[in-house]
């Protein structure tokens, strides 16, 4: 009887958490590490999040990205990356990402498991991203601003460093 009560409890807590977070953040995604993102534990922190490429000419960013991330994460910064062979310039396994971000790029900021961001088959928060901002990534590197609460989600195209001004001004009043 006890076990049962204490499984009904842990259920309705559960439930209740999940209610308290808004659709936007409702995913969980598995990093190229193996690791379990809930976006619900960060819908409180601004968010930048990006699609990924190891074989385009915004790869480079990966530098850029990093330093926000190394930067402002003791501030509540998350940097989320999110590779895609959408634009067929990732042919990589994740293995093989990882170790290209990790190799080259020095990335510890969350790298997610290789998925779509683009059209039918993008994964359902990229679909919510494009229909929150009305724009869907025309190319990798292509960015999502999310502020706390999720209220308001900026699109910035692949051109737009991570770093710029334009960016940085959208993310530094949330910060802590």
């Amino acid at each position: 009887m006890k076990k049962i009560l204490l499984s009904v409890l842990l259920l309705g807590a559960t439930q209740m958490a999940n209610a308290a977070c808004s659709e936007l953040y409702n995913h969980q995604f598995t990093t190229l590490q193996g690791e379990k993102i809930n976006l619900c534990d960060y819908q409180d922190k601004p968010i930048l999040v990006v699609n990924t490429a190891s074989k385009c000419g915004f790869t480079p960013q990966f530098d850029a990205l990093e330093g926000l991330y190394s930067k402002y994460k003791a501030n509540g910064l998350l940097v989320i990356g999110f590779p895609s062979n959408d634009f067929r310039q990732e042919p990589d396994s994740d293995k093989q990402i990882g170790d290209f971000c990790k190799l080259t790029y020095a990335v510890k900021f969350p790298m997610m498991t290789k998925s779509s961001v683009t059209g039918d088959s993008a994964n359902p928060f990229y679909k919510q991203l494009t229909a929150k901002t009305g724009l869907a990534p025309s190319w990798n590197f292509f960015k999502y601003v999310i502020l706390p609460g999720g209220k308001d989600v900026y699109a910035y195209s692949s051109d737009v460093k991570p770093d710029s001004n334009e960016i940085l001004a959208r993310i530094k009043p949330s910060l802590k």
